[in-house]
Formats: structure tokens, sequence, C-alpha cells
């Protein structure tokens, strides 16, 4: 399919690029995108928590009371989980979150988020530029004219720009990404995906 392509005025420049239909134009499969981003999410997950159990808290392992004839319950040491400063039950402990997926069904998952958004709409194409210098003021205007500077962007371009990325790192609503480093999460959260020209060749190869 043809798009027009943009500059950064957000005005038309006259010509298009092609976008593959075996991309951007597929029946988008739900299950598979629920796959994909379930597994980034999971992925982002440290697991590092831990709480002391009863052998691990420090404390004395001598019988506070006698067996019977107290009247009260029996008890150990005052490490039980039932005395204040004792141990917890069943506490959290270190765990490995991370899930595997097939890559297919990955490239699966990112075609049907990108199918998602172009039936919507929501995908644009701009002219490839950079900045001299980190210029935040610079990169909302261009947002503005692109009408996405309210909504959340996703700025797509073919290589890792330092001075993109230093402009929009202090908007919540804005991310700039690598072409390769693009996932099925991030094409989802943002309501306005914008591809640089240079971008989309590294989509495409990216499938192939």
């Amino acid at each position: 399919m043809k798009v027009e392509v943009l500059n950064i005025q957000g005005e038309k420049t006259g010509r298009s690029i092609d976008l593959p239909d075996d991309v951007f134009g597929i029946e988008p499969n739900e299950h598979s995108v629920y796959l994909s981003v379930k597994q980034y999410l999971a992925n982002q997950r440290q697991g590092t928590h831990k709480s002391k159990e009863r052998s691990e808290v420090a404390g004395s392992t001598r019988k506070i009371k006698r067996q019977k004839g107290t009247g009260t319950a029996r008890a150990g040491d005052i490490k039980s989980p039932l005395f204040r400063g004792g141990g917890r039950v069943f506490g959290p402990r270190p765990r490995d979150y991370s899930q595997k997926l097939n890559k297919k069904l990955k490239k699966l998952a990112k075609k049907s988020a990108l199918s998602g958004k172009m039936a919507e709409g929501r995908i644009f194409v701009v002219e490839d530029f950079s900045f001299d210098s980190p210029k935040t003021k610079e990169y909302i205007n261009i947002l503005t004219k692109l009408d996405a500077a309210q909504s959340r962007s996703l700025l797509v371009t073919s290589d890792y720009e330092k001075e993109l990325y230093l402009s929009s790192r202090n908007l919540k609503k804005s991310e700039v990404v690598k072409a390769t480093d693009l996932n099925t999460y991030q094409i989802l959260l943002a309501n306005s995906v914008i591809l640089s020209e240079g971008s989309v060749e590294t989509i495409v190869k990216s499938f192939n």
C-alpha cells in the first residue's frame, strides 16, 4: 500500500512510500499479540523479591515455655511466624519470571500490531531528520506539527539517534526507538507511530 511521506512540518512532500501488505496489511492475530505482550511484561520483572522465613530470622531456638500446663497454645522458639518479629510463612523467594516465545510467533504479533495501527490510520511516515544537539522544544514542535504531541507517540528511526533520544527522554508520552529494537508492546502503547523513511526498510528486512 502507498503512504504519503510527510516532512517535519507535517506537510506532504509529494512523494509516497510502499508499505508491504504482508507486514502492514495482514489480518491481526490477537492471540499472538497477547502472548507477545505477556512475555514482554514478564521479562521486565526482576524477580528479586525476598522475605526471611523462620530459619533465616535472627533469634534463639530455645523453647520459650513448657509444652503443657500453661493454659495457652504450645509454642516453639521466638522465631515462630505466630510471634511479632518471627519469620514469614511461605514468603516470596527470588525467581526468574522470563518466558520464551517462538520467533515466528513474535514476528506475527509485531505484524499484527503494525497492521492494526495502519488500519486505524495511526501510522505516519516522515522524512529522515536528526538534531545536532538535544532540543526538547524543537522535538515537541515537530510532534505538534504531526498532531502527535497531545497523545502517546512512538518515533521509529533506522539507527540509534542519540540527540533525538535525549530530546524525547524527558517527555512522558513520547518515545524514540531504533527499528531493530521495536517490539509489539511499544506499538500497541502508542497512539501515533511515526516511521522515518529509513526505518521502513529496516522493519521490512527484519521479517525476512
